[in-house]
């Protein structure tokens, strides 16, 4: 009975700390406190991308638009159990990248969903040129009032996208609704691994538009809070640091002349100072990466 009680009491401070941090107050998790969430919205997001910093990331991530690429859309398809009969949601799809090598290597049906209109107009060209639109379709959306019935898929995916999205929680729950019972919930986001000062948050986040971060363990939380089970939780931050490395590194070499030309350097200057942030926050340990994959009960 203790332990039960106990287990009770944990649960209840988590969900104090997180109403907290959602009313614009700090939040304390396991020793790690998070600011307040900043104000941008979707479409602050929308505005990023349908504009020269959306080019920009292409520019250093490739089509996928996330750490790693294809190789690790190709991880967490594994880890996930992707096979031809898995309907799949990708959740912020982007650019599509992801969706096209999950159907064209595994022959399944996905669906993306992304609310900025310029990126599922370009996926859907992209996709319709790979000659895919028979296994891949594109939604304009909102990842918090998702348009389809409950029950829909065995799998709901993201790709460092979700720490765009105003309310985790409620993300989560939405991606729970959807999903089928025994359904799978697999994604990696950018998150928080540390304390950091009230500007090092603003700055880091503001360059980003991200309202917030979450942290590995606040993910875990609210996975479990929505009635997942956790079949894995992995901290990926090391292999995150050497990544922004090698942004920096590309952008200050490969890159700057092109971005120099076609944006100016006012543009090439503001991406470089803000890289190199979180280069240096990711050296220190205060940001990094994570990957969760859990089953809906």
């Amino acid at each position: 009975m203790q332990k039960i009680q106990s287990a009770g009491l944990i649960l209840r401070i988590y969900d104090i700390a997180r109403d907290y941090k959602l009313r614009g107050g700090n939040a304390s998790i396991l020793g790690i406190t998070k600011g307040r969430r900043l104000d941008f919205t979707i479409a602050d997001v929308n505005e990023i991308y349908e504009g020269p910093v959306g080019v920009l990331w292409e520019m250093l991530m490739g089509e996928q638009i996330h750490v790693g690429g294809a190789e690790e859309t190709e991880i967490l398809a594994r880890k996930a159990g992707i096979n031809k009969d898995t309907a799949v949601l990708d959740l912020c799809s982007a650019l599509g990248g992801p969706a096209r090598h999950l159907a064209g290597k595994y022959g399944c049906k996905v669906t993306g969903l992304d609310a900025t209109k310029k990126m599922v107009d370009e996926a859907l060209r992209r996709t319709e040129k790979a000659g895919l639109t028979r296994l891949v379709t594109h939604k304009l959306g909102n990842a918090l009032d998702m348009p389809f019935k409950a029950g829909t898929f065995d799998l709901v995916w993201g790709q460092d996208a979700w720490c765009y999205v105003t309310d985790k929680n409620r993300l989560i729950s939405e991606a729970s609704r959807v999903l089928k019972p025994s359904g799978v919930i697999a994604f990696t986001d950018w998150i928080q691994t540390e304390n950091m000062t009230n500007g090092e948050w603003e700055a880091l986040n503001s360059f980003m538009a991200f309202p917030y971060m979450e942290t590995l363990d606040g993910y875990e939380h609210i996975l479990r809070h929505a009635g997942f089970r956790i079949l894995e939780k992995e901290d990926l931050s090391e292999d995150f640091a050497k990544h922004c490395h090698l942004y920096q590194s590309m952008l200050r070499n490969q890159l700057k002349k092109r971005v120099v030309k076609e944006y100016g350097s006012e543009m090439f200057q503001a991406a470089d100072e803000g890289l190199a942030r979180w280069v240096r926050a990711a050296d220190e340990g205060k940001v990094g990466r994570g990957r969760l994959i859990g089953r809906k009960a």
